[in-house]
């Protein structure tokens, strides 16, 4: 797949998020990248193959009154990484897309266990791939 259809692909998952998420999202921007480089995977102590994606920046529910004229939270998902866990391009989509929300989750202040409890109780299959074991992210 292209890069710059994978990149499609995040931008349609981004503007899938239900609306009342989609409106609280401020100062910040999801990116497509091919792998997560080398410096990134060492200080989340992860193989750049394992990482998924990540989110960077300072949470919605701890920004206060000080928050302002800072760079933009970011949001990137690894094209590599995700497309080897596929086979098929609805595969790639689905994953895109829970992807996306697992790191909106963290930018909305959410940890990994709470997000992992959620999914638990929550178990939604997303149509045309099946479920993946947990990849630490």
């Amino acid at each position: 797949m292209s890069p710059e259809h994978f990149a499609r692909l995040v931008e349609e998952a981004v503007a899938q998020v239900p609306g009342f998420f989609r409106e609280r999202l401020d100062n910040i921007q999801v990116e497509a990248r091919a792998i997560a480089p080398p410096e990134l995977s060492r200080g989340l102590s992860a193989r750049p193959m394992n990482l998924l994606g990540t989110y960077q920046g300072i949470p919605y529910k701890s920004r206060g009154p000080w928050y302002g004229n800072v760079m933009p939270d970011r949001i990137l998902l690894f094209q590599r990484p995700i497309e080897a866990r596929c086979r098929t391009e609805d595969e790639i989509r689905a994953l895109v897309r829970e992807v996306v929300i697992h790191e909106l989750g963290h930018y909305f202040g959410l940890s990994d266990e709470e997000l992992h409890r959620l999914a638990a109780e929550h178990p939604e299959k997303p149509e045309g791939r099946p479920r993946r074991p947990s990849v630490p992210d």
